[in-house]
């Protein structure tokens, strides 16, 4: 009897409880979270890792369904599984504010479109750095990194005893810093050129004010960021690998 007259099967309940944590985790988490994967899947997949769980660690779930220690190891799974899940999601939102800082020196910073990761819309070159990132992240097995440390979680933050320390939540937001350093990194090549030009376009302007800066500088400023990007993109690929790698250390780093 598991409270108020109710009784449940002890490894289904078993499993359902460890299924918090990975489910929590694939919410949060890149590629795992992304709108277009249906809800079953996720669904699904929590169940297949929760057993995979079960088979290699001693899971003890709460003795009550309904209990307020039951509601607390319920919340503390929930929140490892979605800081880990919120660790990986800020590596990724580097190459976005990458996109704004390029899109807006080449001037296509009003182009929009839908981004199939989060069903919002988000600048066109933003969404193009996301597939990359998306695809490099799932190139390298980092999906399969992920699952592997959600499982050896258990070893270090067990049931029941899987609050996060307040050391562990201060690097979680000082891990948000790497957005920004990450992101101007990204964008640093292209940038630069941008910049050369429109200090030339500056003064182009002054020497001769008949030359019109719209009908001038904005395809000078196009032309040459895609350009910049044709042949810069090889590094920037090599740099998303880093961020990739940094993003699956940082939560390495949080359950280990």
């Amino acid at each position: 009897m598991l409270g108020f007259g109710l009784s449940i099967e002890p490894q289904l309940w078993a499993l359902i409880f460890v299924m918090v944590r990975i489910g929590a985790a694939f919410v949060a988490a890149p590629v795992f979270g992304a709108v277009t994967v249906p809800v079953m899947v996720r669904v699904t997949l929590s169940g297949a890792i929760g057993v995979l769980v079960l088979g290699t660690h001693s899971v003890v779930p709460p003795a009550q369904v309904f209990g307020f220690a039951t509601f607390l190891a319920v919340a503390s799974e929930a929140l490892v599984g979605l800081a880990m899940g919120f660790v990986l999601q800020i590596a990724f939102a580097a190459p976005m504010l990458a996109s704004e800082i390029i899109g807006i020196s080449m001037g296509i910073g009003f182009a929009n479109a839908i981004d199939p990761q989060n069903g919002r819309s988000s600048p066109a070159l933003g969404q193009f750095f996301s597939i990359m990132l998306t695809l490099l992240f799932l190139s390298v097995n980092g999906h399969l990194v992920l699952v592997e440390m959600i499982v050896k979680s258990y070893d270090v933050l067990p049931v029941g005893g899987a609050w996060l320390s307040a050391a562990q939540l201060k690097n979680i937001a000082f891990f948000g810093g790497y957005t920004f350093t990450a992101g101007l990194l990204l964008a640093l090549p292209v940038g630069f050129l941008l910049l050369c030009l429109n200090l030339v376009v500056g003064m182009l302007s002054r020497s001769a004010p008949a030359l019109n800066l719209f009908a001038v500088g904005l395809p000078a400023s196009l032309a040459v960021g895609v350009v910049a990007l044709a042949m810069a993109f090889p590094a920037m690929g090599d740099f998303m690998l880093v961020i990739v790698r940094e993003g699956l250390a940082a939560v390495e780093s949080l359950v280990f």
